[in-house]
């Protein structure tokens, strides 16, 4: 199983910016992020696939994260500009052996291994 381990979560006020880091053991074929609220489902935010073209952003953070891997160090990033209130949550990263596509990106039993989450707090 792959061991996955985010870092760079903390706290910012809105319109800020942050940039979160999984550091995974091995090379996996698709990575993502996705966050949960107290109360909430967790749900994808981003994802990233060895197929080809295939990155997807939820619609309530398009425009304002970006989501990039280096194969070379393992390591799946996600930067956030412009940060609401309403993205406060744990943020989790999990990785796929299969090359997922968008249609299945952000399902998360398509996923083997999670990170422990690390928190992002944003105040108005």
């Amino acid at each position: 199983q792959v061991q996955l381990q985010e870092s760079g979560g903390g706290s910012v006020q809105a319109g800020g910016s942050l940039r979160l880091s999984c550091a995974a053991s091995r090379y996996t074929n698709s990575m993502g992020w996705f966050r949960q609220a107290p109360g909430k489902v967790r749900e994808g935010v981003a994802g990233i696939s060895s197929r080809a073209g295939v990155t997807v952003y939820a619609d309530s953070v398009k425009g304002r994260f970006t989501v990039s891997r280096d194969n070379g160090k393992n390591t799946l990033y996600l930067q956030m500009n412009s940060l609401k209130a309403e993205d406060t949550a744990t943020y989790y990263c999990a990785s796929s052996s299969d090359s997922l596509s968008s249609a299945t990106i952000f399902f998360s039993n398509a996923y083997n291994s999670w990170g422990q989450g690390t928190q992002v707090t944003v105040s108005s």
